[in-house]
């Protein structure tokens, strides 16, 4: 059980980390476009669109990484006090009753947009240029398939913590200072 887990955890984290990086080019596209608006009187006509695309891809693709690193919000002012085999009783419960189902919808209508918009070759009405936008609804499912690959990772470390009384480790990435 814990080899598939870290398995998957690499999975998310091999894919997650090249995503992130996204966050510099399009740091430099917002950059790039107010500047030459503002101080060159040239706006671009491609720049919207552009940290568009990367915005909603590096957000799309990152989600596993996130989840794998257990980084998602989370209210747990109560659930952090009580005994490790409750809170992996809350969290099986909560990942099929909730996790799962969103997921699993997520992929089948991200899939159906993703189709429609390529069989369609749906073109952005937002700049004069009109790049397509189907490679960024193919993300949508993407992205789902591997969140909910993670998700079986979450779901094998609440039977371990079941088992054991304790969470399995996880694989520290960069994590915030005390």
């Amino acid at each position: 059980m814990n080899r598939a887990i870290k398995l998957i955890d690499s999975i998310s984290t091999w894919i997650g980390i090249p995503f992130s990086w996204m966050n510099i080019p399009l740091m430099l596209i917002m950059t790039y476009d107010p500047t030459m608006r503002f101080f060159f009187s040239a706006p671009t006509e491609w720049a919207f669109d552009a940290a568009l695309y990367l915005y909603g891809t590096t957000f799309m693709m990152v989600g596993a990484y996130t989840l794998a690193q257990n980084n998602h919000v989370r209210a747990d002012m109560f659930y952090r006090k009580f005994p490790i085999r409750v809170q992996a009783t809350i969290d099986i419960v909560l990942w099929f009753l909730f996790f799962y189902p969103g997921i699993i919808a997520l992929i089948w209508s991200g899939y159906y947009f993703a189709e429609m918009s390529y069989r369609f070759n749906e073109r952005s009405i937002s700049s004069p240029s009109g790049p397509i936008i189907w490679p960024l609804k193919i993300v949508i499912p993407v992205a789902g398939f591997f969140i909910a690959l993670q998700g079986v990772a979450e779901v094998l470390r609440c039977i371990a913590a079941l088992k054991t009384g304790a969470w399995p480790e996880r694989f520290e990435d960069v994590q915030e200072a005390p």
